[in-house]
Formats: C-alpha cells, sequence, structure tokens
C-alpha cells in the first residue's frame, strides 16, 4: 500500500505541474519578467540535528579509540562482495579461493575488533579459574592467606605506597563506573526524546500532505498571470507589432523624408538669397549713380579750390605749390570702381521660386510622416479578427489546464496518504510501551551491572578508611585494633567479589563492545560520510537484473540515475519531490496535456496575419513636382562670376577715408589761409559722403556677395541632388509597398516568440517550482536522519560509553585485587609475629614472650606446653620460617 500511495502521489504532482512545450526555434530579446509570486509552503518542525552535550566528550574519546582500534578504511568493496554472496555458498564452499580471500579480508579488517575480543574473553574465561585457585591456595595458608606477617623496616612505606595506589585504582574505577552510569541515564533520557521526534516527523508528513494540494493549485491558477500577460500584448498588439514594424522602417524612410525637408529648407533660403540679391543690386545700382555724381561734385570743387593764386606762387610759398600739385594729380582716384548697373536683375528666378514655394512641401512631408506613424493604428485594424481568434485560443489553454488537474483525484490520494500516516503513526505508539519497558529492563541491567563495580568499590574504599583510621603504628601485627582489622577484612571482601564479578562484567563488555564498536564503524561512520550510500547504490547488488534498484523497483526502470544517496541529498536540501525522485524522466505529462498542440495553433494564427502598408504614401506627386520645379527655377541661368566680379572690385577705386586722412596731412602743412580753409571743407564732405553712401554700399555688397555664393552653392548640382531626393523617397515609398513583406513576417515572428515566451515562462516557473518548491521532501530525509539519530547518537553511541567506562573499570579491578590483597597485611589482625631477642645484650624472655621466636597469647597467662620442651636456642631449626634477628645496628 505505501508504494502505491507514493507513486500515486508523485504522479499526481507531476501531472499537475509538467507542462513541457517544444522550442520554437526564435531568438528574440527575453520578453518582460513575469512575476509569478512565490509558492505557498509550510515549515517543517522536525530539526534533524543532535547535540549531545558534555557527555559529547566521551563520545568523542569512544569514536577516538574505536579509530585506533580500527583504523583501516570502510570496506565498500568487502561488503559489496558479501552482499552479492549467498551466505550457503560461502559455507558450503569456503575452501573456494575466492571465498578464502574474502575470509583473510574480513579477518583483516576485524583484527583490531578481533585482538580486543580475545582479550576480554581470555579475561572473562583465567579470571574465576584463577580466583578459584587463589582462594584453595590462600585456604593453605599459602598466597598470603598465613596470618603471619613478617616485620620489615620500610613496612610503614609500602604500606603508604599501596594504600596511595589502591586508592589511585579505585578512583580510575569510579570514573569508569561513573562514565559508563552517565551513558546508562543518558541513553534513558534519550529515548524519552524519541516519541517526540517521531511525532514531529509524523506531523511534517501531514504537512507535506496537506499543502501539496494548495501548491499545485497555485500552480495552476498562475497560468493565469501568463494568460493576462499574453492577452494584454494581443490587446496592444499596435503598439507594439505596429510599433516594432514602424521603428524597423523608420530607419529607411526617415533618412528620406528628412532630405526632402532639407530641400524644402533650401528652397526657403534660396528665395531669400535671390531676394536679398535683388533688393541688393537695386540698392547697389541706385547708390551707384548718387555716388557718381557726388564723387564728380566733389573732384571739380577741389580743382576749383586748387586754382587760387596760393598753389601758383612757386617763388613765394614753393612747398604750397608743391602740395597742390600733388593733390590735383590724386583727384583721378575719386570715381567709383564697381559698375552694378550692366549687372542683370533675378527676376525671373525670383518668380519662378515665389511659384516652388506656393506649394507648402513641409506639409507635404509630415502628411508622410503621419502616413507613417499611423502603422499601429493600421496594424490593430487588419489583426482584429486574429487577435479575437488567439484570445480564444488562449483562454481554452487554460480551461484545459484547468480540466486536465481536475481529471486526476489528488485530493482523495493525498487523503489516502494521510490516513496511510496516520496508521503507521498509530502502530508506531503502540509499540511506545514496549520500548518503555525494554528500557526500563536494559536501564536495571546496566546498573545491576554498575551496583558489582561500586559493590567492590564500597569494599575497597571502606577498606581504606577503616585500615588508615584504625591502624596503630605502635601496634604490633598481632594486636592491631578492631576497626584496622576490618577494613583488611573489607579489602578481603572487595577482592572476593572481585573474582565473583569481573568474568561476568568483562563478558557483557566483549559482547557489547563487538556489537557497538563495528555498527559504529560499519553503519554509522559510513552514513556521515556518505560511504554507506555508494555500497547500498553499487549497481546490480540488490537485484542481478537492476542496476539501480530503486527506480527498478518503484519504476521498472532501472536505467534511470536514480540513486538512495541523490534522493537522501536532494531532499536533505529540501528541494521538491519532483526533482528528488526524478519524475521528469518517468512521466511524459506533455503527451496528455497537449499544451505543444495548443502553443502550435497559436503560433499558427499568427503567422497567418497579414499586415498592407501600401497605404502608406511617403511623398504625394505634389511633393515630388515641386522638388522637380525646384530643380528648373533657373538658378544655373545666372551670371555669378559677374555679379562676384563686382562684388569684389569695392565701392571705390580708392577708400574715401584713406584718401582724406592723406589730403586732410597734406592740407596742415600749407599755410592757414582761404586756400587750407577751402580744402578741410572738401575733406569733411568726402568723410560725409563715406558715412551716407559708401557704408551702406558696402552693407548691400556683402548680402549680395553672400547671397550669389549661396546660390551658386545650390545651384552647382540642385538637379542631380533633386533626383537623388527623389530616388531615396522612391526607396523608402519601395520598401513600404513591395519588400515590407520580409520586414513584416520578421517582426510577426519576434512578437509571436514573445507571446509564447511568456508560456515557456510559465512552464520554467512551474518546472522550477516543482523541483524546488513544491511538495518538498524535507520529511523523508528527516526520516532518515531521526533513524539515523536514534540508532547511532542515542542508541550506539550511549552503548559505547557504557562499555568503555565499564571496561575501563573491569580491566583495574585486576590491579585491585592484587593492591588490596597485598594491603590488607597492612590491616588485618595477625596470628603470629616477627620477634627478637639481642643475644649479646639482651636477655632471653622465655617465659613472657617464648622460645619459639614468635610471639604467643599463652605466654600472656596460656600455658604453653611447648616451652619446656623445646631448647631456646634451636629457634631457627624448629620453625624455619621465623626470621632471623636483625643486627643491633638496623634497629
Amino acid at each position: 500500500m505505501w508504494k502505491t500511495g507514493m507513486l500515486l502521489l508523485l504522479w499526481v504532482l507531476l501531472a499537475s505541474g509538467e507542462l513541457q512545450q517544444e522550442t520554437e526555434s526564435r531568438r528574440l530579446p527575453p520578453p518582460g519578467k513575469l512575476d509569478f509570486g512565490y509558492v505557498p509552503a509550510g515549515v517543517y518542525e522536525t530539526l534533524a540535528h543532535y547535540e549531545p552535550g558534555p557527555i559529547g566528550i566521551l563520545f568523542h574519546m569512544v569514536h577516538t579509540y574505536l579509530y585506533a582500534v580500527q583504523p583501516n578504511a570502510f570496506p565498500q568493496d568487502l561488503l559489496v562482495k558479501l552482499a552479492k554472496d549467498s551466505f550457503g555458498a560461502i559455507q558450503t564452499e569456503y575452501q573456494k579461493p575466492e571465498n578464502i580471500v574474502l575470509t583473510l579480508q574480513a579477518i583483516y579488517y576485524e583484527i583490531g575488533f578481533l585482538v580486543c575480543a580475545a582479550v576480554g574473553l581470555l579475561f572473562a574465561v583465567l579470571m574465576p579459574i584463577v580466583g578459584l585457585f587463589f582462594c584453595m591456595c590462600r585456604c593453605c595458608d599459602n598466597c598470603g592467606g598465613e596470618m603471619h606477617q613478617r616485620q620489615r623496616k620500610n613496612a610503614d612505606c609500602r604500606r603508604g605506597l599501596l594504600g596511595t595506589l589502591l586508592f589511585s585504582t579505585s578512583l580510575v574505577i569510579t570514573i569508569g563506573v561513573l562514565c559508563a552510569y552517565a551513558a546508562n541515564q543518558n541513553l534513558s533520557s534519550q529515548v524519552k526524546n524519541i516519541r517526540r521526534l517521531v511525532n514531529s516527523n509524523m506531523r511534517d508528513l501531514h504537512t507535506f500532505a496537506n499543502d501539496t494540494p494548495m501548491q499545485i493549485d497555485y500552480l495552476i491558477s498562475q497560468y493565469t498571470t501568463a494568460k493576462n500577460k499574453v492577452i494584454y500584448d494581443l490587446d496592444n498588439i499596435g503598439p507594439l507589432l505596429g510599433g516594432r514594424i514602424h521603428d524597423q522602417l523608420d530607419k529607411e524612410v526617415h533618412p528620406a523624408l528628412d532630405s526632402v525637408l532639407n530641400m524644402a529648407g533650401a528652397m526657403r533660403e534660396t528665395k531669400e538669397a535671390l531676394e536679398n540679391v535683388s533688393v541688393s543690386l537695386e540698392v547697389l545700382q541706385e547708390g551707384t549713380g548718387k555716388l557718381s555724381f557726388n564723387l564728380s561734385l566733389v573732384r571739380i570743387g577741389i580743382n576749383r579750390t586748387l586754382n587760387d593764386p596760393g598753389c601758383h606762387d612757386e617763388e613765394s610759398d614753393a612747398t604750397s605749390a608743391q602740395l597742390c600739385r600733388n593733390i590735383r594729380k590724386s583727384l583721378s582716384q575719386l570715381q567709383i570702381s564697381a559698375n552694378f548697373t550692366r549687372l542683370p536683375n533675378v527676376k525671373t528666378q525670383l518668380d519662378r521660386m515665389t511659384d516652388v514655394l506656393k506649394t507648402d512641401l513641409t506639409a507635404v512631408v509630415q502628411r508622410g510622416f503621419s502616413s507613417l506613424n499611423d502603422t499601429p493604428h493600421m496594424v490593430t485594424e487588419q489583426t482584429r479578427s486574429v487577435v479575437e481568434s488567439v484570445q480564444s485560443l488562449v483562454d481554452g489553454i487554460g480551461n484545459n489546464i484547468s480540466s486536465f488537474s481536475k481529471a486526476f483525484p489528488v485530493q482523495s490520494s493525498l487523503s489516502n496518504f494521510t490516513i496511510f500516516i496516520s496508521h503507521a503513526h498509530a502502530k508506531i505508539e503502540d509499540y511506545y510501551p514496549e520500548i518503555d519497558q525494554m528500557d526500563f529492563y536494559r536501564w536495571i541491567g546496566c546498573i545491576a551491572l554498575c551496583c558489582m563495580v561500586v559493590l567492590v568499590l564500597a569494599f575497597n574504599y571502606l577498606g581504606l578508611l577503616c585500615g588508615t583510621l584504625g591502624y596503630d603504628k605502635h601496634a604490633s601485627p598481632t594486636t592491631r585494633g578492631c576497626i584496622s582489622n576490618t577494613g583488611g577484612t573489607m579489602l578481603m571482601a572487595g577482592v572476593g567479589f572481585s573474582f565473583i564479578f569481573s568474568w561476568v562484567l568483562m563478558g557483557v563488555v566483549t559482547i557489547i563492545f563487538l556489537a557497538g564498536g563495528n555498527i559504529e564503524k560499519l553503519v554509522c561512520e559510513p552514513f556521515h560520510t556518505k560511504e554507506l550510500f555508494k555500497v547500498v547504490d553499487t549497481p546490480y547488488l540488490v537485484n542481478p537484473e537492476w542496476k539501480n534498484f530503486i527506480p527498478g523497483y518503484m519504476y521498472n526502470d532501472s536505467e534511470l540515475e536514480l540513486t538512495s544517496e541523490s534522493l537522501y541529498s536532494t531532499c536533505k536540501e529540501n528541494k521538491g519531490i519532483y526533482s528528488a525522485m526524478r519524475l521528469d524522466k518517468v512521466f511524459n505529462i506533455s503527451a496528455f496535456l497537449n499544451t505543444t498542440v495548443f502553443t502550435k495553433d497559436v503560433v499558427a494564427q499568427l503567422d497567418s496575419l497579414k499586415i498592407d502598408l501600401r497605404g502608406i504614401i511617403l511623398l504625394e506627386a505634389e511633393g515630388k513636382q515641386n522638388l522637380l520645379d525646384f530643380s528648373k527655377a533657373g538658378l544655373s541661368e545666372i551670371n555669378y562670376a559677374d555679379y562676384l566680379e563686382e562684388v569684389n572690385k569695392g565701392v571705390t577705386v580708392v577708400d574715401l577715408l584713406s584718401f582724406a586722412r592723406e589730403l586732410e596731412a597734406q592740407t596742415d602743412l600749407m599755410p592757414r589761409g582761404p586756400l587750407q580753409t577751402a580744402l578741410k571743407g572738401h575733406i569733411s564732405t568726402l568723410r560725409q559722403i563715406h558715412t551716407q553712401q559708401i557704408i551702406h554700399m558696402e552693407q548691400a555688397m556683402s548680402a549680395l556677395n553672400h547671397s550669389m555664393r549661396f546660390l551658386e552653392r545650390t545651384a552647382s548640382d540642385l538637379p542631380n541632388n533633386v533626383l537623388a531626393v527623389l530616388d531615396a523617397v522612391e526607396s523608402a515609398q519601395y520598401l513600404i509597398s513591395q519588400n515590407a513583406t520580409h520586414l513584416i513576417k520578421q517582426e510577426t515572428n519576434k512578437y509571436t516568440a514573445t507571446l509564447v515566451g511568456y508560456f515557456h515562462q510559465y512552464l520554467e516557473w512551474v518546472k522550477s517550482s516543482l523541483a524546488m518548491e513544491v511538495a518538498p521532501c524535507k520529511p523523508f530525509s528527516n526520516m532518515v536522519d531521526t533513524a539515523e539519530i536514534i540508532a547511532c547518537s542515542f542508541l550506539i553511541d550511549s552503548m559505547n560509553t557504557f562499555w568503555m567506562g565499564l571496561g575501563c573499570s573491569t580491566l583495574f579491578l585486576l590491579p585491585s585485587v592484587i593492591l588490596a590483597v597485598k594491603l590488607a597485611k597492612y590491616y588485618r589482625r595477625m596470628d603470629t609475629e616477627d620477634v627478637y631477642d639481642d643475644i649479646e645484650t639482651i636477655p632471653m624472655k622465655t617465659m613472657e614472650i617464648g622460645n619459639n621466636g614468635y610471639h604467643s597469647e599463652r605466654s600472656q597467662g596460656i600455658p604453653n606446653p611447648m616451652m619446656t620442651s623445646i631448647p631456646t636456642y634451636d629457634t631457627m631449626n624448629r620453625f624455619p620460617r621465623a626470621s632471623a634477628p636483625p643486627r643491633h645496628i638496623d634497629w
């Protein structure tokens, strides 16, 4: 049921979102970016991450120890070979070379664990045997069982050293027990968190199932965004398509019409130039007559003045006479230079230009521009029927998408998936009491194991405490106090319990070590490095016919590149289940939706657009005739050389101001008198003539010169220029009327591709949303991570820490036994002790102490028959274990 429900859910997701479409072979600038908003998404609450806290230090120590025990790399190839071979074949055909090699590889990988397990088993086997023999040995008064202690000079030092070492060993054992207890408690506390993790994972699955229909509906509803944009562009086909066509035509048309406008401006300037020529010529002709008359009057007047007797009396005034002669000679320069009366007028050309300008060529050109600018309106009117049909097709695509999505039982499928989740959750809930009960039993068992060690520690600490507090250095071994004797007895009790419990502890530690250590090295650690996925994803591992078992099992297509690692990694990144399960390679929803067919219909309708631009008239016949009339205005008939020749001559032969200044300089050299006064008057007249006539004539000549040169430039190649303008206009008109079909087709294709691009944007957004946002499969990777946290972080790390602490304590029970046995001799009350007499200086007290070298309780009032039968000097022979008397110098 789980597989069927999952497949149905995934198929529904893809069916609702996969809108594939063949890409048309069109290249255009990207259309306006559509904003489809954000897919509504739920929040998954599971945080599949575990922080162990302070106990993490112990976990790290265990991992370090396991790495020291097993530093080999993950045996991927070995596991794959073992998985591919049947265990039965290995057992029955173990002598095959390949099976022997596999066995040796497994032993080599497990050598660290095997050595440690061998040490543990050896400890567990030998410890009770050694304890048994040790007990029997002590019962025979050997192995420290004899209640006699030899006196040594360093006894206090030995006792202190043994006590310190035993205390240190007990501290190490205590630390180990505390670590084991902490691990045990951590596991129990973490077991309580299992329910919280499972519940949060189940809630996330419900969120996944509940949010998916809403997300699918949102994807479908956003088709309206693309449709509205397409309809908007269709409603504005005139500005959009017509505007593009206009812009492309304008590149050719605008320069042509600009040249006509330039020619219209040249017409106006030509007429103005002709008018200036006509006015200037009239002014110059009239001014030339007046100037000639006035200059002749000045010459006559000066000649009369020079007839003065003062100009002829060389004897009395030779200077004046000479000056008069010079002035008379220069009078010939006072005459006009340019003769404008011989120049013909330009009335004919001016009349022709007046007729040409009666036609407003600028207005004609503006009508051409207006006709071109009316292209968007023409496109709108000519494409109205096609636009309406395309709008109907667009609405039909939306209706088909909506009806297709409703054809699948999305809600019912997800409801079944939700029921499955709830059923699975209920089953898991049923196991919680059993899990709690099993954890309780486990906790009791671990506490019992810890209590075994704690019992030994209790005897050790109590023995040390009683022995240390009850020890009296002045008391002899046979007279030690009760407290000291109790301490020694407790130490021996601890030794006994160590032998009783240690083999059990070590056996349990070995079993947990082999299980927990191998799981950590073969499962938990490879999971974090993803090497475990490589084993699972090994081709043809699960089924010899399946390259990849997940697509082979779910889709019956093992060639599909879908592995457990890729599935886990994709879901870990919270991407959609569509991309995680590679559903795009499995389901071809385009065949069901037929969006390509709809798109082709839209393209076909738009390709059927017929736009006729022959109604655009750039330059009417009136404007063309006006240009031809301008070229025939007779500007080339004007004799520009004669005009420019007269203009370049100047108004007079000599500059009147210069002549007046020279005349005035000569006059100043004459003596004062009527002659000088008369000449001064003539000089003033010359200056007045220059101011009133020459300046105005020079201005008129400058205007005439400028106008004639402009007319000369205009007329130089006017017919050819007019023909060039007309040719440019004709070319642009021909482009619009005859060759615009290709341009219209090109721009129509671009416009069509823009509309189709909106559908592409929607489809790409749907694909991206399906891959990244719709039905994000984070809950499924969280389930795997939760299982890893429960198995590895909660269980394996805690149990590994438990065996590490308990094993350390168990190992240190061995030195604890040795130290406790040796130290008990110094605390327990002995039956006999070493007593020595100094033969040379101290008389023997055979009646008080006894003559056998031992202290005897019977000598203090209890009859001792041995005292009368054994000679005092035979002590060493009778009791060979008695120590020889030390030298006096050693005391």
